[in-house]
């Protein structure tokens, strides 16, 4: 009934069954069902729930600011002050406007007033002198903003980089001080997704996007202030428009900030199926999952896109509604500015700095909405992940209140233990169990599979709480002790281990964090661990690494065997001298002899201290001083080995099916003399390999040779044409919408064109005398008449611009995700193999590459043609009219665009060092997050935290000089546009005067070319999302260019359609491609005959894991052959090949979803072609199928995120039901029962025994037990074969295999 796991836990969203629906407009994907406990007892419900509950948090606009100081109040206040007066700075310009325009308006009538020579003499020198003043004007207000707008950026992106930092901190910080349960609610992916792609948003939200948006509501506060000044009449009647903008923004942006929220929610769901699966590869690659998943993930991306899209249109409408305004404003500006100039209220100055200024308020409101979307986004965002940081932990490690033993003796004692995981409330695993563990002895869990071994180690860690009951040590309840210092007197090994991301040194070290030896000098460490891995058998394969104990492991350990990275996790455990050892399997990855070696310095470390053994090999518990035999939750029999043998009870039943015939000779004592030797023997068989490995380097072995004359690959670069072609081709099904879109663009972009027409001609118009203002008013009525039917036009055209570009964007986002994800899962297994390409990296790459292409699409992408139309089209129209005046400002241009460009190019590179960097910082966290059980019972918590922030740190200073480049690039381009208007004034005038061009063209050419500058600048404001897309695209290329050479997609090679079974090892040299300089295969030769039982055995690191991955096709020999059936694999269809192929891992791999979705993941038909027959057979077969009924859900139990939610064994078995139900010819077994107890074990072993007849079946095991009836037996070592033979024969040779099954007696301690 029980369910025992180390990391029991429900999937990400344990309602979930159907991907798609999990997402609707109310419910948000991540919430605590307040009826989940409700069928329990108060008490009981409210510890469960204590565990999972995360409350809501309701973000605002100052929760992004929330970590600043009094030194980032300050700066933010600087630089709020300085955007604000950046957009002051524009209003001011209408005022100059204005009075220009009334000296422009009257220098035609002043022409006809007076004589040509009194009007050159009397006039034209007052009129000049006027104009260069305001024209002066303009100068400084052009040098005030670019002061401002530098100032402004450069500090908001500035502190925007260093407090999202802190966000990132502290919601690492807040997440690592979680308990464990809350971890079972969420994947590792999302954490990751999280933490890279969301916190980029918040600081998108909070940096230049802010300045943005501050300058733009200056401005628009501003020019109400200006045009109040100059006629509080004509401003009232104006700004009814401006209230109506108010109010559309408001009722839109409350549906943007929903949907967004929405989007953002379905997304973090397949960020963690994608950090599951990347994680997974080989597994994925073995059962040719590729297209199952990517499937499974598309249903994730399809609700994002659905509420992205929406999202997309209801900003498209409020764009279109407030364009309709900005148009509208004119129509009435003009219309009623007529009125009053023709009742004397008001002069044509005032008129028209009325209108520029309302138009401009008016056209800074319409910009406003681009950065409103980041800023909601951020807030949204916001939402999720100080919901985290502001969670109470029901178990916090970073609690400093508690008490701290003075001395620890080591007592532990379970009383009255109620335990029921708070994923699966329904079940409960420990029910009134009571256990005292005295101090200084050595106790033993065994028992079946799910009988809650694990699960008393997690209740004495503090990993859950139980339900009722209380644990102690030395008599103190352990949930009144300090939980940190609790969990330092405690070293844990996992069954399976976790190593991170750094060298063997730093992995061994870890575990000496919260001794005394914390802060000692690197020399005084380096000897601690150096004796730690003595003692665990690890120091031989150290020290023929080349750079020994400064090896990398590589992302959680990949670059080691399993037996290597369980010997390094050992002395781990081992080095800081604990009170108490808690070992869950602790050996089980180990092959015999090492074992033998680890088991000895274990059971001397575990002299007088606390220790407690989960074993299933039960040779290595008869010496514990207690044996505690499990079923169900509830303790069966206890007792000494020798007594409970006596006792012929369960134990006994469980040590018989352990037991391996030999034959009973004399050599077992010529053994039991050598085995002092042992060890020595060990070492200088490594040394010898050592000596070997150094001579045939330097006789050119044949594997260097080989890699010397492997192509090695360039990184290739790509240029913008070529990301854009790219991209083009990417949303090839969206042209249509993508054309009708962009010509929708095309027309906005011509509404400032056509607008200087109509207003010039109204400039124009207000030039009457009194005696013509009825012709004036008709003339006018005309003109805001097509001012009002442009408004239309216009509208609609941005309607239909933002609607069919949300749509491009969205499905393009979706495309690029899944075709990431597909291309990911198509490389080798060499490309996982690389630094840059860690589960953590590729998943944020996932999430966030495929958003900032994105940052070119939708509203982004329609302001950008709308500018560059603009730029075009007033620039035509501008030489067209008045070329004399167009070409001296049409030069300013350039000048405009460089400064854009410049800042483009810089904040592109900016952009690459940003993803390296904080794609670094994502893989640190996603890893601890993974590995949490880890990081937090080696007390890591603060240790992760702090090389965390180091790395942000270092990201921060490196961009400061970047940030610095383009702020001052930003405020150049901002501040050019006043000298143009100042150069435009000036140069015009000159015209004006002689009366070459009339104030008709003048105003045409002048406000094509003004608003055609304003159009570039807002084509580079979005400069820093056009940088995160070409790096985005350019990531997108190199990886859908990337062509692996065992490449899943390919279909070259001859079509495998049916398999006799032979498999032969032609002298095949190997080195993995990440370590070229370590021999791994030496010229491995071995024959398996078709329905041949096979078994791979020998130490760890030998080659064994190495030959299975080779006939998986996951790697190619760098030398020498694989065949199947006499052809060498390389020359087969890869995936017909792999079709007859099942593999089993040494450390089982599930996915989130039921049991039955893992199940028929092995099969090669489709899921719903498979009968429930088949998979109850194949369920049956692997020893599962009871355990599966017996849950309430049946086959429809969910298995949780990496099958959290079920213990080793179960999980082994699911995973040996999966390999079963693809009838495989060839099966592979890579220690297929290393989690199994030794019951399950017996059962599936002669299941697996049966269900090799017919097929060719290979097996790596430690446990020689499992393979005494193997037709033939292999003994690896040093990358060779060394000894071949069945179980019997290899035993009379008394050689290698002799030795390793001696080891492994079990008969009765002396």
């Amino acid at each position: 009934m029980g369910v025992d796991s180390e990391t029991s836990s429900e999937s990400d969203f344990e309602e979930k069954r159907d991907p798609v629906i999990s997402v609707s407009e109310t419910t948000p994907l991540v919430q605590v069902e307040s009826d989940e406990f409700s069928g329990l007892p108060l008490a009981t419900a409210e510890v469960l729930r204590s565990q999972v509950k995360v409350s809501d948090f309701k973000a605002t606009f100052w929760t992004l600011y929330s970590f600043a100081d009094g030194t980032d109040k300050a700066l933010l206040v600087i630089a709020f002050v300085s955007s604000i007066l950046s957009g002051v700075m524009r209003p001011l310009m209408t005022v100059v406007f204005g009075n220009i325009t009334q000296s422009f308006t009257e220098i035609g009538s002043r022409r006809m007033d007076f004589g040509q020579e009194e009007y050159d003499q009397g006039y034209v020198p007052d009129f000049r002198s006027t104009v260069d003043r305001l024209a002066t004007y303009f100068v400084y207000i052009g040098i005030a903003d670019i002061v401002f707008s530098y100032i402004g950026t450069f500090l908001l992106m500035d502190r925007g980089e260093v407090l999202s930092a802190r966000i990132r901190e502290e919601y690492l910080r807040a997440t690592l001080r979680q308990n464990i349960a809350y971890f079972d609610k969420l994947g590792s992916g999302e954490i990751t997704t999280r933490i890279s792609a969301d916190t980029i948003v918040i600081q998108e939200g909070m940096s230049d996007k802010i300045g943005h948006l501050l300058q733009n509501t200056s401005t628009f506060v501003a020019a109400v202030v200006v045009a109040f000044i100059r006629s509080y009449k004509l401003t009232f009647i104006l700004f009814s428009i401006i209230v109506f903008i108010v109010a559309t923004v408001g009722i839109f942006s409350r549906f943007m900030l929903k949907y967004f929220r929405l989007s953002m929610m379905g997304y973090s769901v397949g960020g963690t199926l994608a950090e599951e699966v990347i994680s997974s590869v080989r597994n994925v690659q073995a059962f040719g999952l590729q297209d199952r998943l990517a499937i499974k993930y598309d249903s994730y991306l399809a609700v994002t896109e659905k509420w992205g899209l929406r999202a997309g249109i209801a900003l498209g409408s409020m764009i279109g509604v407030m364009w309709f305004s900005v148009y509208c404003n004119y129509s009435l500006s003009f219309w009623q500015g007529s009125r009053f100039l023709a009742s004397n209220e008001l002069n044509v100055g005032s008129v028209i700095s009325v209108l520029m200024a309302m138009m401009m308020g008016t056209f800074s409101a319409s910009s406003i909405t681009p950065h409103l979307k980041n800023i909601t986004n951020a807030i949204a965002a916001a939402a999720k992940i100080f919901a985290t940081i502001h969670r109470a932990s029901a178990i916090d490690s970073s609690d400093s209140s508690g008490a701290k033993l003075q001395s620890v003796a080591g007592e532990i004692e379970l009383k009255n233990i109620k335990f029921i995981y708070p994923s699966r409330p329904d079940v409960v695993i420990l029910n009134n169990f009571n256990l005292k563990i005295p101090s200084g002895k050595t106790v033993a869990l065994v028992g079946s599979s799910g009988s809650g071994k694990s699960t008393i180690i997690g209740l004495i860690e503090r990993f859950y709480s139980p339900v009722a009951g209380q644990i102690t040590l030395d008599g103190h309840d352990t949930s009144n002790l300090n939980l940190k210092w609790l969990r330092q007197q405690f070293s844990l090994v996992s069954q399976e281990p976790v190593l991170f991301s750094c060298s063997i040194f730093e992995n061994v070290a870890h575990g000496l964090i919260g001794t005394s030896y914390e802060f000692s000098s690197e020399v005084e460490k380096r000897e601690l661990v150096t004796e730690a891995c003595r003692q665990a058998n690890a120091l031989s394969f150290i020290e023929n690494l080349p750079k020994g104990l400064d090896t990398d492991v590589g992302e959680r350990g990949f670059l080691l065997s399993g037996g290597q990275k369980q010997r390094i996790a050992i002395a781990r455990a081992v080095v800081s001298n604990p009170k108490i050892l808690l070992l869950d399997e602790a050996t089980s990855a180990l092959d015999t002899k090492s074992e033998g070696v680890v088991q000895d310095a274990l059971d001397k470390a575990s002299k007088n201290r606390t220790t407690i053994v989960i074993a299933h090999r039960l040779s290595t518990i008869r010496d514990a001083d207690c044996i505690v035999v499990m079923s169900r939750g509830a303790i069966v029999e206890m007792g000494t080995h020798n007594e409970l043998l006596d006792h012929k009870a369960e134990y006994f039943n469980l040590v018989e099916a352990q037991k391996i015939e030999t034959e009973k000779s004399e050599a077992e004592n010529k053994l039991a003399n050598k085995d002092d030797d042992v060890v020595e023997n060990d070492n200088l068989d490594d040394a010898a390999i050592l000596e070997k490995t150094v001579t045939r380097a330097s006789a050119r072995s044949v594997s260097s040779i080989a890699l010397e004359n492997k192509d090695t690959k360039e990184e290739k670069t790509y240029s913008v044409w070529e990301l854009i072609v790219t991209v083009f081709k990417l949303s090839t099904p969206e042209h249509k919408w993508m054309f009708i879109g962009g010509f929708s663009a095309f027309i906005n972009g011509l509404g400032y064109p056509v607008t200087s027409v109509l207003y010039a001609n109204c400039i124009a118009a207000f030039q009457s005398n009194p005696s013509e203002y009825s012709s004036m008013r008709r003339t006018i009525n005309l003109f805001a008449g097509l001012f009002f039917m442009l408004a239309f036009v216009e509208s609609f055209a941005f309607v239909v611009t933002n609607g069919c570009l949300a749509y491009v964007a969205q499905t393009l986002v979706r495309r690029i995700r899944l075709q990431s994800f597909k291309q990911i899962l198509r490389q080798d297994i060499a490309f996982f193999d690389k630094d840059e390409n860690s589960t953590g990296m590729l998943t944020a790459t996932l999430s966030r590459d495929a958003q900032s292409v994105e940052g070119l699409s939708g509203a982004t992408l329609g302001q950008i043609l709308n500018a560059s139309v603009n730029v075009i089209a007033g620039l035509v129209l501008a030489l067209s009219v008045a070329p004399k005046i167009a070409i001296v400002c049409a030069a300013c241009v350039p000048v405009l665009i460089g400064c854009g460009y410049f800042r483009f190019s810089m904040q592109s590179r900016f952009e690459k060092q940003i993803k390296k960097s904080h794609g670094k910082s994502a893989a640190q966290a996603c890893e601890a997050a993974a590995a949490i059980r880890t990081v937090v019972s080696l007390t890591r918590e603060d240790d992760v935290w702090n090389a965390y922030h180091e790395s942000l740190q270092y990201q921060i200073k490196a961009s400061r000089s970047a940030t610095n480049q383009s702020a001052f690039l930003y405020g150049m381009s901002q501040g050019i546009s006043f000298f143009i208007m100042a150069l435009s004034f000036w140069w015009g005038s000159r015209f004006l005067q002689s009366g070459e061009y009339s104030t008709v063209q003048f105003f045409i050419t002048f406000i094509a070319m003004i608003m055609g500058s304003q159009a570039a600048g807002i084509v580079f404001s979005f400069a820093p999302d056009m940088g995160k897309a070409q790096s985005a695209a350019e990531n997108i290329k190199r990886l859908m260019d990337s062509i692996p050479e065992v490449d899943a997609w390919s279909h070259e090679g001859q079509v495998v359609e049916s398999v006799e079974g032979d498999i032969e090892f032609r002298d095949v040299h190997f080195r993995y491609p990440t370590r070229p300089h370590v021999p791994v295969l030496r010229g491995l030769n071995l024959s398996v005959k078709k329905g041949q039982y096979a078994a791979l055995v020998g130490m760890s690191g030998c080659g064994k894991s190495t030959t299975i991955s080779l006939i998986e096709s996951f790697y190619r020999p760098l030398d020498g052959q694989v065949l199947l059936d006499g052809k060498d694999i390389s020359t087969l269809e890869i995936n017909s090949y792999r079709s007859h192929v099942a593999l089993v891992q040494q450390e089982p791999v599930l996915y989130a979803g039921s049991i039955r979705e893992n199940v028929l993941f092995g099969s090669l038909l489709p899921a719903d072609q498979v009968s429930e027959k088949d998979l109850v057979a194949a369920c049956k077969q692997a020893n599962i199928h009871d355990f599966i009924t017996s849950l309430p859900d049946g086959y429809d139990t969910m298995c949780g995120s990496k099958g959290i939610l079920l213990s080793g064994g179960q999980k082994q078995r699911i995973a040996i039901a999966r390999a079963l139900i693809r009838n495989p010819k060839i099966l592979l077994l890579d220690e297929a029962t290393s989690a199994l107890d030794s019951e399950s074990e017996k059962v599936v072993q002669d299941a697996l025994d049966s269900a090799a007849k017919g097929r060719t079946t290979i097996a790596v095991a430690h446990r020689l037990s499992t393979i005494q009836n193997a037709d033939v037996i292999y003994v690896f070592d040093g990358g060779k074969v060394v000894e071949v033979g069945t179980h019997a024969e290899l035993v009379k040779l008394q050689g290698k295999y002799f030795e390793l099954v001696k080891l492994q007696g079990l008969d009765k301690t002396a």
